[in-house]
């Protein structure tokens, strides 16, 4: 049995149901679309087949047969991620997730982007799908910076040479500004900030000037920084903030239940 509801009355209705997904945390927009796609998508007891399919009050959606509670007032977390741990919620690998790490009673959170297993430090987290969409977009030109600390010899000049783009191994890379803060021996402290954010991008560019990155410690992400959080630490951003920093606010008036 299969069930489809499409309706020009949206307010009335609801959302739609990627949407509705997307703010209770199962995923992004994207991939809620392609769970609807492959079938593992339920309303009220049949299978949606379709992207335009609103959910109403008192409806039961559910997702690989598990009911998935209605939407939550957004929330963001800032934690800080140590190294050693993959941030996705199931690795084929068996390794530890950042997800497993987290404190019991948090609702379903999904990441704003991605550290790698070896990367640490600031690390968004929210159970609003939309909300990790809209700080993801590139169009924000928000930037990520990272202390960096390299094994090899560091010339400065080939640093500053990277705020004019770069390319390595056949991929470009935007500008980056990076900076010598210490050096002792054949160790070295950079500050490296990028608005990019290509796969492991910073550890990739090091390498083509022939620095190995020993350890990655992201501080900031856009107006959001790490700050005095511990590894392992999570804090709450307010409301208040996410209305602040959030560009173009988001609809729904979700933050105006709670401070």
């Amino acid at each position: 049995m299969t069930q489809d509801h499409s309706s020009s009355a949206s307010a009335e209705r609801g959302d739609r149901i990627a949407k509705w997904l997307a703010r209770s945390g199962v995923a992004s927009r994207r991939d809620a679309e392609r769970m609807i796609a492959e079938g593992r998508v339920q309303l009220n007891g049949a299978v949606v087949n379709h992207p335009a399919t609103f959910v109403g009050a008192g409806d039961i959606v559910q997702v690989n047969g598990s009911v998935v509670g209605a939407p939550d007032r957004t929330r963001l977390w800032r934690y800080h991620k140590p190294d050693g741990l993959v941030t996705t919620h199931r690795d084929p690998e068996g390794r530890p997730t950042v997800f497993e790490s987290l404190p019991p009673g948090l609702p379903r959170v999904i990441s704003v982007g991605r550290l790698d297993l070896n990367s640490e430090g600031l690390l968004l987290l929210t159970n609003d799908g939309e909300l990790a969409r809209r700080l993801e977009l590139p169009s924000n030109g928000w930037i990520r910076r990272y202390r960096v600390r390299v094994f090899g010899v560091v010339d400065e000049r080939m640093l500053a040479s990277l705020a004019r783009g770069s390319e390595f191994d056949g991929v470009r890379y935007g500008p980056i500004e990076a900076h010598l803060d210490s050096a002792k021996g054949d160790n070295a402290w950079l500050t490296v900030s990028l608005r990019e954010g290509k796969n492991r991008e910073v550890r990739k560019v090091m390498q083509g000037l022939n620095l190995h990155v020993s350890r990655l410690i992201r501080t900031s992400y856009g107006p959001f920084q790490l700050g005095t959080l511990t590894r392992g630490e999570l804090e709450e951003v307010t409301g208040k903030v996410i209305r602040e920093q959030v560009p173009g606010g988001l609809s729904g008036g979700k933050f105006q239940r709670r401070p």
